[in-house]
Parts: structure tokens; C-alpha cells; sequence
């Protein structure tokens, strides 16, 4: 497909598309190319600029949109979190009880837990909270 800017005898500019340069000349010249301001079929190519991809090799388009303040907070907060506590896995229920009871000392944690866990720790008083995102898979 190709677009043209084109001009009529009256002055008139308007775009159109077409499926090749040789499409545009037969219907052009068969008197189908009309004015889409006043219908004249004395219609010709008005001078344009070309439609060129400056995208270099080393360019990548943007493919996400620009972070919301919430999505900014939110990465905030992750590393916060994944800078200042210990990830225990799905051990979170057992570690935070534990912590609790006082059968191992405090520490900053953060984990996994099976909802009627996390229901059963905060049932019995054990604080904690769930983090708006979830923790990134570790290994080892």
C-alpha cells in the first residue's frame, strides 16, 4: 500500500492509499481518482515527504509505557523488602509462629503461605501482612 497527497484543479489537498504507484496511474488515468472536496477527477500527486524509518540497529521500541506512580512505589517497596529481610520460602507460616512464640529470635522475614495458614496466623494474633506482589522465585 502507498499513500499519496494529492491535489486537485481546484486547489484542494487530500490523502489516499493505494495499493501500488501503477494502481494509482490506471485509476487515474480511467478518471477514477475524484476530489474528495468537490469531486473533480483532475487530480494529481502534490509534493510530499517520504515516510522513512530512522530506527537504527542499536534502537529497540519501547514495547512497556512509562510507570505509573503506583508501579514506581510498588518497586519501591520490593527492593526495600528484598534488601532488608530474609526470604524464607514456604516456610513463612512456620518461621513467623516461631518467631512469635519467641522460640527463635525477631528478624525481618518474608515468604510464602497457604491461605488457611496466613488465615490461622493472623486468627492467632501473629503479625503480618501481605505484600502487594509476589516474591520473586529463588534459587538455591
Amino acid at each position: 500500500m502507498i499513500r499519496y497527497t494529492l491535489k486537485c484543479d481546484h486547489d484542494h489537498s487530500f490523502e489516499s492509499w493505494f495499493q501500488s504507484a501503477d494502481a494509482f496511474d490506471k485509476l487515474q488515468s480511467a478518471g477514477m481518482v475524484a476530489c474528495t472536496a468537490c469531486g473533480s477527477t483532475k487530480v494529481s500527486k502534490s509534493l510530499m515527504a517520504p515516510s522513512v524509518r530512522t530506527e537504527t540497529a542499536k534502537e529497540k521500541p519501547t514495547l512497556t509505557a512509562p510507570a505509573t506512580p503506583q508501579e514506581e512505589a510498588l518497586t519501591k517497596l520490593r527492593k526495600h523488602v528484598e534488601a532488608n529481610s530474609e526470604y524464607v520460602g514456604m516456610k513463612f507460616a512456620d518461621e513467623a509462629r516461631k518467631m512469635h512464640d519467641g522460640d527463635t529470635p525477631e528478624r525481618p522475614i518474608y515468604g510464602e503461605a497457604k491461605p488457611q495458614d496466613a488465615i490461622k496466623l493472623i486468627e492467632d494474633g501473629v503479625p503480618v501482612m501481605p505484600l502487594p506482589f509476589a516474591p520473586r522465585k529463588q534459587t538455591n
